[in-house]
């Protein structure tokens, strides 16, 4: 069964950093885009940053300059280094990949659960 499992979050004073993982797993053939989104209580679902299978990045302009995206390709795995952490980035992190599965014609959009990441003193 193929999935998308983050860790990583946490509580974290203002300042503070944090890394998220998420590890793709099962029948893949390949992973083409993987990405960062969160959603804040009371709002949309948002974009935080997007990396491409060849290492172009994309940032939300709140997070540019502090938040890093990478990849391992050879794990499958997306990271999200978090620094100088603030209040309003408190919110539910989920990662999103486009999935390359065997036998099967086209990209499949996956989803993490989500990881609770909390900035607060």
């Amino acid at each position: 069964q193929v999935q998308l499992v983050e860790s990583g979050g946490g509580l974290v004073q203002p300042g503070g950093s944090l890394r998220l993982s998420c590890a793709a797993s099962g029948s893949i053939f390949s992973i083409n885009a993987m990405g960062w989104y969160r959603q804040a209580p009371g709002k949309q679902r948002e974009l935080v940053a997007t990396i491409t299978s060849g290492g172009n990045t994309n940032y939300a302009d709140s997070v540019k300059g502090r938040f890093t995206i990478s990849r391992d390709n050879a794990k499958n795995t997306v990271y999200l280094q978090m620094n100088s952490l603030k209040p309003e980035d408190t919110a539910v992190y989920y990662c999103n990949a486009g999935l390359i599965l065997p036998i099967l014609p086209g990209e499949y959009d996956y989803w993490g659960q989500g990881t609770q990441v909390t900035v607060s003193s």
